[in-house]
């Protein structure tokens, strides 16, 4: 019904940037919520940025003034921007799109952040 593919993740240094990108595909192309979760080995995957339907984008207080959400629904594409990378932000990130039938989520893309 709905397919999320991310990617742009990588090994960067301290103090780098990333973009991820999240291709949206499949029947569904309007969503009320859309956002980015990640999740470290052994912990639990949180929320780090959502952007709303109206436009409106909030982010986890450990991410503030360093991640940027932003989409393209022209494109069906989310973006996160990353920026001065710490290595506490390893994890894999992850797409989400809801909708009233369902939430949707992609596979993954793994950014690895060295001191």
């Amino acid at each position: 019904q709905v397919q999320l593919v991310e990617s742009g993740g990588g090994l960067v240094q301290a103090g780098g940037s990333l973009r991820l990108s999240c291709t949206v595909s499949g029947r569904i192309r309007s969503f009320t919520r859309m956002g980015w979760f990640r999740q470290a080995p052994g912990k639990q995957r949180d929320s780090v940025a959502t952007i709303i339907a109206s436009g409106a984008t909030s982010y986890a207080d450990s991410v503030k003034e360093r991640f940027t959400i932003s989409r393209d629904a022209a494109n069906n594409l989310l973006y996160l921007q990353i920026n001065n990378l710490k290595p506490e932000d390893t994890a894999t990130y992850y797409c989400n799109a809801n909708h009233y039938s369902g939430s949707f989520w992609g596979q993954g893309t793994q950014v690895t952040v060295s001191s």
